[in-house]
């Protein structure tokens, strides 16, 4: 059973037991101690998991935190959890203080349903007030799976990991204001608009009138955008196969014909192959383009340097083209994005031919 089939089947669990957990300590027991589990740890090996973690701060002594999950005899994630039915706002300002007086540099605030991870993006050694990942296991989407299997045993890397939060932390931030102004836009939001297309005074009437007129372009735009979507992808299955463009060549769109659009799930590939080759190089030298009939990733944003190309636009099946020492691509289906992991040793020999060529 690969990571993310464990994490649906981990959410079923919450789902179906929730209502009969009475008590933080059963919390702990059913949703939590499993969950660590998933991710890969022993929670029965006092040298990787310890309950109960003493953490003193300051003048208090013998304080402690529910999990701390170590590494080489140091913390790595101190984990706080309260009971399913609490709300996690009001306990943020503890996790703060442990994480203060501990050298972990992650850590985690659950009430099993929703997981908050943290770190210290703003200042050094000081837990951020806001998380960089947020979600709730019983809605948990794909590409959350993916930032959250960084965490697991097996792939645990501190650097690749805090590149990611910072990342994550920012794009959050941004969708959540972007959200707020589709729902509700504000008066800023909305005068940036009417000025243009308004000659007259932006009273506070007219801004109220305009208000509502933004907000229905935006939905008219996000409505057009699906249609267009779901319009290409049924032409892309009834047109023929063309040939490919040549390995190191990208694909440049027309913008009177299609436009390029990255999705999500195109990142989320991204992310995994830059963990995956993270021990080789630094993440920043691993780049990305978007291209119309492929998303393609390089050393060095180097088009002479292709480390692989993703096809997962099309709405039936999904591809990873892999490089040959020619530069020769096969591509090969895949069922998800997390199928990406098994190419990490073939990834692995693309990019040392193009480090042994460098030197």
């Amino acid at each position: 059973m690969d990571f993310k089939d464990q994490i649906k089947q981990f959410s079923d669990r919450v789902s179906k037991l929730k209502d009969n957990i009475h008590t933080e300590e059963a919390t702990k027991n059913a949703f939590i101690m499993p969950f660590l589990q998933v991710l890969g740890y022993d929670v029965f090996n006092p040298l990787e998991v310890v309950p109960e973690f003493i953490c003193d701060i300051g003048i208090k002594k013998g304080e402690k935190i529910d999990y701390a999950i170590f590494r080489d005899g140091s913390p790595i994630i101190l984990v706080e959890c309260k009971h399913w039915k609490q709300k996690l706002d009001i306990h943020d300002g503890q996790l703060l203080r442990y994480f203060h007086v501990s050298k972990a540099k992650f850590s985690i605030l659950t009430n099993g349903l929703i997981f908050r991870f943290y770190t210290d993006l703003v200042e050094q050694n000081k837990m951020d007030e806001k998380p960089f990942l947020e979600f709730n296991i019983e809605e948990i989407k794909d590409g959350q799976i993916e930032q959250l299997k960084e965490f697991h045993k097996a792939y645990f890397d501190v650097e690749n990991i805090y590149q990611s939060a910072s990342e994550l932390k920012y794009i959050n931030e941004i969708r959540h204001l972007i959200n707020q102004e589709f729902i509700e836009p504000n008066d800023e939001f909305v005068k940036y608009f009417a000025k243009q297309v308004y000659p007259s005074v932006m009273t506070a009437k007219v801004t109220e009138a305009f208000r509502s007129l933004v907000k229905r372009t935006i939905t008219n735009i996000i409505n057009d955008t699906i249609n267009d979507r779901l319009k290409s992808a049924i032409s892309k299955n009834d047109s023929p196969i063309q040939e490919e463009p040549a390995p190191g060549t990208l694909t440049v769109a027309n913008s009177q014909d299609k436009e390029i659009i990255t999705t999500q799930e195109e990142i989320e590939g991204f992310y995994i192959v830059r963990s995956m080759l993270r021990p080789k190089v630094p993440s920043t030298r691993i780049t990305h383009r978007d291209a119309l009939s492929y998303f393609a990733i390089f050393l060095d944003d180097n088009n002479r340097k292709p480390l692989c190309r993703l096809y997962l636009n099309s709405p039936t099946k999904k591809y990873i083209g892999v490089f040959d020492g020619e530069k020769k691509e096969t591509k090969i289906e895949i069922k998800s994005i997390d199928e990406i992991y098994n190419f990490g040793k073939h990834l692995d020999k693309t990019i040392e031919i193009y480090l042994d060529s460098g030197k």
